[in-house]
């Protein structure tokens, strides 16, 4: 699994998104909890940025519609989405976020 540095952990405030591109895919990354995850940055069913939407309790809201994506699984908890958005593999290495595109579900 490659892994590739998209920023510093300083870099991530709390509970807002901060969208990436890797190899041309959009990815929103997320320090939340304690943890940083990342999730691919198009809403399922609206087809916009999810990065500009909201952060609470481990989820992430498509800003447009409402819909909520668990930050954990990429499953949608909260209609008009009902599929689910790709979440990746993050490691942190000293002040290093990294990402894989490798697909976690």
């Amino acid at each position: 699994m490659t892994f590739v540095r998209v920023c510093g952990l300083g870099e991530l405030e709390e509970d807002t998104p901060k969208r990436v591109e890797l190899d041309g895919t959009p990815v929103s990354v997320v320090r939340t909890a304690g943890e940083v995850f990342a999730i691919n940055d198009i809403c399922s069913h609206a087809n916009v940025s999810l990065s500009e939407g909201e952060v609470d309790d481990c989820h992430i809201e498509c800003w447009l519609h409402g819909s909520r994506f668990d930050l954990r699984s990429g499953k949608p908890d909260a209609l008009p989405a009902t599929r689910p958005v790709p979440v990746y593999p993050v490691k942190i290495e000293g002040d290093d976020v990294l990402v894989s595109l490798t697909q976690e579900s």
